[in-house]
């Protein structure tokens, strides 16, 4: 086509030139108008570079792909630094300026981070304490996504039809015949089973330590009836399993919060921020399971998981075919 275009062009002018005098057609011929104008430079272009850490599973690798893809496509120079570890040791990178940033859950900033013993009635007053907490630190949360990764009390999909389960208060009326399946620090854990007693009256009848990551088999095979689980587990994208609604919020808030110094959102500048928003705002906590299954299932790599995902979404340019 491009061919075609320049010959038609080239016949245009040869066309022009013969219907001209002999003078005009030794004439230099003008000087053509500038129908280009400069790229105007994305606005990460000369910012400072920015380290972004992740932790130590699957959801946090994506998460910081994530991230980094779309800082990056905005001409941000972005290094990420992961598989850090758990909480402990990505806060202490986080304070000693070795990352600039990493994707924290509202719950664990709040409880594990800040110490904060009590429980938030809301995400916004979660999310109010924490902010408080990171501002006296220097740091500030970025806005939580729209999914939360906390604990949840999980069944088969059958389980839950025969015996009418849709939140967790409903398994009291069948307690002594359910076998609750949970890592062993569950069963003694604030947060954990002791939780349940109290805000749902839920005593199963017996409980199964399980190893962190057997509890689908665990289900599938009918060792346990309920299980501890996570509500973003690639498991939970294949439809076999129903998550127990938590109404009362035992389990707390776990919507991510990007956490980033402040001086560097200083020296990013706002589209620093916009774009961090904009990759947070897609994250429901169907897309966290599928995005997970992608990796846990699939075994694709979370570089080309999160690429794919935010070429879809048009943050990040799709590369020539």
């Amino acid at each position: 086509m491009r061919l075609a275009v320049r010959t038609l062009v080239l016949s245009a002018c040869l066309l022009a030139g013969c219907g001209s005098s002999d003078r005009a057609a030794t004439r230099p011929p003008p000087a053509p108008a500038s129908t280009t104008t400069a790229a105007a430079p994305l606005p990460g272009t000369g910012r400072p570079q920015v380290t972004i850490g992740d932790k130590n599973f699957t959801e946090q690798f994506v998460l910081g792909e994530l991230y980094k893809q779309a800082l990056s496509a905005k001409g941000y120079t972005v290094v990420l630094n992961p598989n850090i570890g758990p909480t402990e040791v990505t806060i202490e990178a986080l304070q000693s300026g070795r990352i600039d940033m990493y994707p924290e859950y509202l719950g664990i900033w709040n409880t594990t981070v800040a110490g904060d013993k009590e429980s938030f009635p809301s995400l916004e007053a979660a999310m109010s304490a924490g902010q408080d907490f990171a501002a006296a630190r220097g740091f500030r949360l970025l806005r939580p996504t729209p999914f939360s990764d906390t604990d949840a009390i999980g069944v088969t999909r059958s389980y839950a039809l025969a015996n009418h389960l849709k939140q967790i208060g409903d398994l009291r009326s069948i307690a002594g015949m359910v076998t609750l399946g949970a890592p062993p620090q569950f069963q003694q854990r604030p947060t954990g089973l002791p939780a349940l007693e109290q805000a749902y009256g839920f005593i199963p009848g017996t409980f199964k330590p399980l190893d962190v990551g057997s509890q689908y088999q665990a289900l599938d095979q009918g060792k346990v009836q309920a299980a501890d689980v996570n509500t973003t587990d690639a498991q939970l994208a294949t439809g076999s399993y129903t998550l127990l609604a938590d109404p009362l919020h035992v389990f707390g808030w776990g919507n991510v919060v990007p956490v980033v110094s402040a001086k560097v959102l200083a020296a990013e500048g706002p589209a620093f921020v916009r774009t961090i928003d904009n990759v947070s705002a897609l994250l429901s906590t169907s897309v966290m399971r599928k995005l997970n299954a992608a990796v846990d299932i699939a075994h694709q790599n979370p570089v080309s998981v999160a690429r794919q995902f935010l070429q879809a979404h048009g943050l990040v340019p799709t590369a020539p075919s």
